[in-house]
């Protein structure tokens, strides 16, 4: 069988090495993804490279998402155990935890290690108000599956992170991914780069939540989650690396463009969480957690488990001013 490389080879040989054959014009569309080999830096440039002592880390995907083992989180954390997740995660973006069934108590409580824990007034909760509670089955109300974003980037601080658990998961689907937003930042070309890394964007809570919520649900929240500014490239506060901000959700505009121009380069920013090599995915058990930062990802629940039941309970981490 001759194949395209052989053909190719038979005929360079066959011409003078100066003949260039004519070929009918041919252009991908402006502004769409590309095929090709990524960049995939899982740490930014000196990251301090060193085994951990405490659990087993094991890796999902080339620069996201890490299972740990060896680790009962029903149990209080000491300050070097915290210090050494918290390495971790920064690492790895999002930590998984096999069939820990923690109490509502005990999630908070770790999230707690790392900071103050949030509020959603828009998201059903448990009888404390910063455990968020998804509970979806066949005729429950849709809320945020199917869509890449980040979580409550319309708050002027943004959550830190976040803590899921799953109470109950179908028997077929359910899973989450999550993107590497700092990869999806490095693969963009350098003339993007160099347009997106001092501009701003607006976020607001009602595109995200009109898809499920009506108007009346909506309007007693404007007061008091009035449109933000963020910047569409942000540091991480404790790497200092570059990540894209913006995700289809919040992200309304990008300010001093026109709408046409800041659709478009929007839509290209968007497209970049949709890139295999920037994911990890998750398949659920009952009991499993995950532990992701916020500042350094989007996420993704897939339904495709039909009428099934999927529980997932949620802690949120307050933020910082994204800068």
């Amino acid at each position: 069988m001759t194949t395209l490389a052989d053909a190719t080879a038979s005929r360079t040989a066959a011409r003078p090495a100066s003949r260039t054959p004519a070929l009918r014009p041919h252009r991908i569309p402006a502004d769409g993804l590309y095929e090709g080999p990524r960049l995939l830096r899982r740490t930014p440039d000196g990251w301090d490279e060193r085994p951990y002592e405490r659990f087993e880390v094991v890796p999902q995907a080339a620069t996201i998402g890490a299972e740990i083992r060896g680790l009962d989180l029903s149990r209080p954390l000491s300050g070097e155990l915290r210090a050494e997740l918290n390495r971790a995660l920064l690492e790895w973006k999002v930590l998984f935890f096999r069939g820990q069934r923690l109490s509502s108590r005990a999630q908070r409580e770790f999230a707690g290690n790392w900071g103050e824990l949030e509020t959603n007034p828009l998201l059903a909760h448990r009888d404390s108000k910063d455990v968020v509670r998804f509970d979806k089955a066949a005729d429950a109300v849709p809320t945020f599956e199917n869509v890449w974003h980040t979580d409550v980037t319309f708050r002027e601080r943004p959550a830190m992170g976040a803590v899921l658990q799953l109470r109950e998961v179908p028997p077929v689907g359910g899973d989450t991914m999550w993107a590497d937003m700092a990869a999806a930042y490095d693969n963009l070309p350098p003339e993007i780069q160099a347009r997106v890394n001092e501009a701003r964007a607006v976020h607001d809570y009602l595109p995200g939540f009109a898809r499920f919520y009506s108007p009346a649900q909506l309007a007693p929240f404007q007061q008091e989650f009035p449109p933000v500014e963020h910047p569409v490239v942000r540091r991480h506060p404790e790497t200092g690396r570059r990540m894209l901000f913006v995700n289809a959700s919040f992200t309304t505009h990008i300010v001093g463009l026109g709408r046409a121009e800041s659709d478009r380069l929007l839509r290209l920013l968007f497209q970049q969480a949709q890139v295999p090599e920037f994911q990890v995915r998750w398949r659920w058990q009952p009991g499993d957690l995950a532990f992701w930062d916020n500042r350094a990802t989007q996420h993704y629940a897939v339904n495709d488990y039909g009428a099934h039941r999927r529980v997932a309970e949620r802690v949120a981490i307050a933020g910082d001013r994204p800068y």
